[in-house]
């Protein structure tokens, strides 16, 4: 009953947060609430005994990628005037888009009652058992490809978002080292001799 309560109430504030992504106004508010998302998502594979996964998803995602997003949202200097002229032409694809999600779900949901048995209670775990091994096990030799696609992709992301920081723009001081390496201190500090004056 428990595990019930946590799992609902933890879905109904992941779900608020998953809406407040894509409905924010601002766009470091928005990753803000996809932090809260994964720290949400987190709880929920703990529920389910996937503690490997959970801490991946803290550890990685919020600690590493949604940091990364974070700070190049803030370097990139977005205009969110101009991303909100395409929302009312892209809107009426956007609602189909949601429309067929939504129909998924009911089916998912719904699922019971076409005559489909669902699983039921995960059987306990035997002792000993490590799903940070079995994963391990099947991510290097299964997955091992697409593992590293999947590096080789995240390699490509980064080097581009440091690419668009390094872009020129109107206004944007830039640090010249050759010019401040050529720099002689008498052309920066100036000596100047003050006699002494004593009082009578």
């Amino acid at each position: 009953m428990l595990v019930e309560i946590l799992f609902w109430s933890f879905s109904a504030v992941l779900t608020g947060a998953a809406l407040g992504v894509i409905l924010a106004r601002n766009p470091v508010h928005s990753v803000l609430f996809l932090v809260l998302c994964f720290f949400n998502a987190a709880v929920l594979w703990l529920l389910i005994e996937a503690e490997f996964l959970a801490i991946v998803l803290v550890l990685v995602y919020v600690g590493a990628v949604m940091v990364l997003f974070l700070f190049v949202v803030m370097m990139l200097d977005v205009n969110i005037e101009q991303l909100r002229e395409g929302f009312a032409r892209n809107a009426p694809l956007g609602a189909v888009i949601a429309a067929i999600m939504v129909v998924e779900l009911w089916y998912v949901l719904w699922v019971r009652r076409l005559g489909i048995e669902l699983p039921g209670a995960t059987a306990p775990l035997p002792e000993g058992y490590s799903n940070t091994g079995e994963i391990g096990a099947v991510l290097y030799t299964e997955y091992v490809w697409p593992f590293q696609l999947a590096a080789f992709v995240l390699l490509i992301a980064i080097v581009a978002a440091i690419a668009l920081t390094m872009r020129q723009r109107p206004g944007l001081k830039v640090q010249d080292v050759a010019k401040q390496v050529a720099v002689r201190p008498q052309d920066r500090v100036r000596i100047v001799n003050i006699p002494v004056e004593r009082e009578p």
